[in-house]
């Protein structure tokens, strides 16, 4: 059985929910991501940000980004998945919730993420595209 732990991207660093966007950009840029999972202070999961968030939620509406922290941005339940969930139970959450990036919770502690560029190393041409049109379909409800 392929396990969340065996597809994931390891080393996947949290943004504290009291940073800036400009910091989290930053970090971004320093470990060349796209999306940061959001801690509390308690290091629980409290959201993703992503580099779109910053610039469509913060900057095109003229917020300054050094004052707008990354737990403003934090919206909705956030989605994970267990390290040693199997790889149908990920496809299945990021397939759900029309989501790209699943971060990997293992002891209550973020071990990894899983993003499209890990999904395309590890799945058959079928998989992906299953989860490609899944993930990228227009609703009408969201």
């Amino acid at each position: 059985m392929t396990t969340a732990g065996d597809i994931m991207h390891r080393g996947a660093q949290w943004i504290p929910a009291h940073e800036t966007l400009d910091r989290a950009a930053q970090l971004m840029r320093e470990l060349n991501v796209g999306a940061l999972p959001i801690g509390d202070q308690d290091d629980r999961l409290c959201g993703i940000l992503t580099d779109r968030d910053i610039v469509v939620g913060c900057v095109a509406m003229g917020r300054d980004p050094a004052k707008v922290t990354a737990g403003e941005m934090a919206q909705g339940t956030p989605r994970w998945v267990a390290a040693d969930a199997d790889v149908s139970d990920v496809l299945h959450e990021m397939q759900e919730h029309q989501i790209r990036r699943l971060p990997v919770i293992d002891n209550k502690r973020l071990v990894g993420m899983i993003s499209e560029a890990d999904l395309a190393q590890h799945l058959t041409e079928d998989q992906i595209a299953t989860w490609a049109g899944s993930v990228y379909a227009r609703t009408t409800t969201r």
